[in-house]
């Protein structure tokens, strides 16, 4: 019996041990667990460097510098003068063409039309030279009477008293007008008896490429439409039109440099000016955007028309300014603040910003160069650390960044 006591006695002590052991290992296991609790920051230093603000927006290659070749008749190719990529001159021939009947008749009736213009002009130049002329005997005239009668030549009172002269000056004037009307229609004339001649020149100077016609083709124009037969391209640097958002165009100004980059010459980069700006816009889709175009610095022959484009507007830049990751800076209650790390702590300071960049924001007033900044936090959120808890099941845990 005694021996039974012992035993028992024996037990409960170690049951009371058991259970210590127990409470004290929670304890411990729910302390060590909240040690590592402590946060983990991503920081990055303040530096000076070079700030540029830009606005991105995509758009296409205007045709710029570009001249269709045109014909307004129809008939068969007799001759082609050229080849692409010939060097033309304004006025020279492209090709010649047969015309069919409907083709001979609108040509003949262009060509008489231009013909009764060139008629009403010289008719014009006429009665011009002889309205001169009455213009300067009357301005003789009236001098003469002036010297003879003792009177000054620009005293008020005679010239309004002999105004012969200056009805005849005013007639003159008038005539110089009716030769410059005179003269616009001879040249409109000509120009339609071109879109229907036998015969098709260049419009204008420069190179000639995507000719569409050889000979023995049939030329299908008509009265009312002209059919393209050629291109030339001038000398003259590339255009390109930008759509950029309501949010960034206050900020694009005309003379604004930008870098140019085209979906088809991939491994290439071209600079540009902003050189118009359309605050109007229009919308489409219920987004509103405004053309910008740009025009490149250089010529690019390899540049075409509706090319797909992507520019970059430089808006501003600044050397030696205080730069900070964009993740740095946060607003609260109309502030600007960044958290930053002293002797360990965290610490949140207002700040006062500038340019911003895609990665990058300028930090006008409160950080010094060599500040500590947070641009994110790595906590350890641990259910189980350091193996098995007291009472059994397995270690687990998660992290999770929080900015």
């Amino acid at each position: 019996m005694e021996k039974f006591k012992k035993i028992l006695k024996n037990r409960k002590k170690a049951v009371i041990i058991v259970v210590v052991v127990g409470v004290l290992g929670f304890f411990g296991w729910r302390f060590l667990g909240k040690k590592e609790q402590s946060p983990q920051y991503q920081t990055a230093q303040v530096e000076r460097g070079t700030i540029i603000s830009t606005v991105s927006a995509s758009g296409q290659i205007l045709t710029s510098n570009i001249v269709n070749v045109t014909s307004n008749a129809s008939g068969l190719v007799k001759k082609i003068y050229v080849k692409d990529d010939d060097k033309v001159s304004a006025g020279q021939k492209i090709l010649e063409l047969v015309l069919d009947t409907d083709s001979k008749q609108r040509s003949a009736s262009a060509y008489s039309s231009y013909l009764s213009a060139k008629n009403n002009l010289d008719s014009a130049m006429v009665s011009l030279w002889t309205l001169d002329s009455a213009m300067w005997a009357a301005n003789r005239t009236f001098i003469n009477d002036a010297v003879a009668r003792g009177l000054p030549v620009y005293d008020p009172t005679y010239i309004q008293e002999n105004d012969n002269w200056l009805a005849a000056e005013a007639k003159y004037k008038n005539q110089k007008a009716v030769i410059e009307q005179a003269q616009q229609a001879v040249s409109n004339a000509w120009l339609a008896y071109q879109q229907v001649s036998s015969v098709v020149t260049a419009p204008m100077s420069g190179i000639l490429t995507n000719l569409t016609y050889t000979e023995g083709m049939t030329l299908g124009g008509t009265s009312d439409a002209s059919q393209r037969i050629a291109v030339i391209q001038a000398e003259g640097h590339p255009l390109a039109t930008f759509n950029v958002s309501e949010i960034d165009i206050p900020r694009v100004k005309l003379g604004q440099k930008a870098t140019i980059k085209l979906d088809s010459l991939a491994d290439k980069t071209f600079t540009g000016k902003v050189v118009t700006v359309d605050r109007v816009g229009s919308v489409t889709s219920g987004v509103t955007n405004y053309p910008v175009v740009i025009k490149f610095d250089t010529e690019v022959p390899e540049v075409l028309p509706n090319m797909s484009a992507t520019a970059t507007i430089i808006l501003e830049s600044k050397d030696n300014v205080l730069l900070v990751p964009s993740t740095a800076v946060q607003r609260q209650q109309g502030q600007e603040i960044v958290r930053v790390l002293k002797d360990g702590q965290e610490q949140t300071v207002v700040v006062e910003t500038g340019l911003s960049s895609e990665s990058q924001i300028e930090i006008i007033s409160g950080l010094n160069e060599g500040d500590l900044v947070i641009t994110g936090t790595v906590s350890l959120t641990t259910t189980r650390q350091g193996g098995a808890s007291p009472f059994g099941g397995g270690v687990g845990g998660m992290f999770r960044i929080a900015r």
